[in-house]
C-alpha cells in the first residue's frame, strides 16, 4: 500500500506544478503592447518630444519600445522621461520602416513614462516618418 500512496503523492505534486506553471505563463500572455504616444517626424526637424497619452495608470508600464513607419529613421539619441525616476538614455541606431526597437525595461517593476525625446535623421528622400511609443502592461 505504501508504494501506491507514494505514487499517488508524486502524481499530485507533478500535477500541481503543471497547474502553477500554466497560470504563470497565462498571466504573462495577458500582457499586451499598446500605443502610448505617436508623432509624425519631419525631415527638417532634428528632434521631437512625444508625450505619453492617457491617465496615470495607462502610463504605468513594464517595458517600452519604439516603432517606425513610413521611412527609415536614424535615431542618435532617445531619452525616456519617467515620473519620479531618473531619465533613461538609449542609443537606438537605425530603424527600418515597419521595424521596432528592442524592448527597454522600466526602472523598477513598473514605471510611469511621461515623455520620449528623440534626436533623429530621416534617411532617404522621404519627407516624413511616424514614430509610435509602445508600452507593455
Amino acid at each position: 500500500m505504501k508504494i501506491k500512496t507514494h505514487n499517488l503523492a508524486t502524481f499530485f505534486v507533478v500535477a500541481a506544478s503543471v497547474v502553477l506553471l500554466g497560470t504563470a505563463s497565462s498571466a504573462r500572455a495577458g500582457d499586451k503592447w499598446f500605443v502610448m504616444g505617436e508623432q509624425s517626424l519631419k525631415s527638417t526637424d532634428p528632434s521631437a518630444e512625444i508625450k505619453s497619452s492617457g491617465g496615470r495608470w495607462k502610463k504605468d508600464v513594464k517595458q517600452v519600445r519604439l516603432a517606425v513607419e513610413g521611412a527609415d529613421v536614424q535615431m542618435t539619441k532617445v531619452v525616456l522621461r519617467w515620473d519620479n525616476r531618473p531619465d533613461t538614455t538609449l542609443a537606438a541606431g537605425t530603424i527600418k520602416a515597419g521595424g521596432q526597437t528592442a524592448p527597454t525595461d522600466a526602472p523598477g517593476r513598473k514605471g510611469r513614462l511621461t515623455a520620449t525625446v528623440i534626436q533623429y535623421k530621416i534617411l532617404g528622400k522621404a519627407p516624413t516618418a511616424t514614430v509610435k511609443v509602445l508600452g507593455l502592461d
